[in-house]
């Protein structure tokens, strides 16, 4: 298959320490600004081979990290915000879980929600180990688009109110999930 590989970030701060020459496309955070940004590239750039989706996640339980054990390759993602069961209870074709090749066996939760309340973390913890906004998005598009798609995610929060620190731990992501692109792409 010809093309690039590309690089998908929600934000700057995730991508920061990329190798030099990666080919790289910021989003903005959510799945509508993922899903615009990368539908768009997709139909006007250059030919893409295979879609690599990094960024931070939070934790849905404790026990998920362990030492040494903070970045993780979902087999699988769902979009957790959306009505899936009532919509096709009346009829609509409804696709809200994504299954990505090659994964660790953890699956990632997407939504537009900032995840930093302990009930919500609860429900979502009994579908996914992880949450995040965009990932689903990403795996839609490529899906559509027949391109291959992998997630990457680096744990930064549990998904509580420690979430708000996000600001102060992206950098050590960004360096881990740069780290991880080196030695795989």
């Amino acid at each position: 298959m010809s093309g690039s590989v590309l690089i998908v970030s929600a934000t700057r701060a995730e991508a920061r320490h990329l190798p030099a020459g990666s080919r790289l496309l910021v989003t903005g955070i959510g799945k509508v600004r993922a899903t615009m940004a990368l539908s768009r590239e997709l139909a006007v750039g250059a030919a893409v081979r295979q879609i690599i989706n990094i960024g931070t996640a939070g934790a849905l339980r404790d026990g998920v990290v362990a030492p040494g054990r903070d970045l993780f390759i979902p087999s699988a993602v769902l979009e957790h915000d959306i009505s899936s069961a009532e919509l096709r209870a009346m009829g609509y074709d409804m696709t809200d879980r994504w299954e990505l090749p090659d994964g660790d066996g953890t699956v990632l939760a997407s939504g537009d929600t900032f995840v930093a309340d302990p009930v919500r973390r609860a429900e979502l913890a009994r579908h996914a180990d992880l949450v995040d906004m965009e990932g689903c998005a990403v795996a839609h598009v490529s899906a559509q688009f027949g391109i291959p798609c992998r997630l990457v995610k680096a744990v930064t929060d549990n998904a509580d109110e420690g979430a708000m620190e996000w600001p102060d731990l992206v950098d050590a992501a960004a360096r881990k999930l740069a780290q991880w692109i080196e030695l795989n792409v």
